[in-house]
């Protein structure tokens, strides 16, 4: 179980794009990174596939480190650590450390 998961509201702690925030759209466990909308944005190059698309330069939401994420937590709006708590009936759920709130 991820601590931070696809439509999660996440803030970004260092880097260029400092203080941002955006819902992940994304999330590669495997190479450690999350694609987060509006966040470390790359100018590409389009060319045009067929005569009905256009080429130019097109902005692409690329992958961030989730070391440089944080969940925001949704009783209080601030970045939160995740944890984890197991109910009577033995699901396992998602907590805010700071207020101790439910991640949906």
């Amino acid at each position: 179980m991820a601590k931070i998961r696809k439509g999660d509201r996440v803030i970004v702690l260092s880097g260029k794009d400092k203080g941002k925030e955006g819902n992940v759209v994304e999330v590669h466990p495997k190479t450690d990174r999350a694609i987060v909308e509006g966040v470390n944005i790359a100018r590409k190059s389009q060319r045009p596939v067929d005569e009905m698309q256009t080429g130019g330069i097109i902005d692409v939401n690329m992958p961030i480190r989730l070391s440089k994420l944080a969940v925001i937590s949704p009783k209080d709006g601030k970045a939160t650590r995740v944890g984890f708590k197991v109910e009577a009936d033995g699901t396992k759920i998602r907590v805010c450390k700071r207020t101790g709130a439910e991640i949906k």
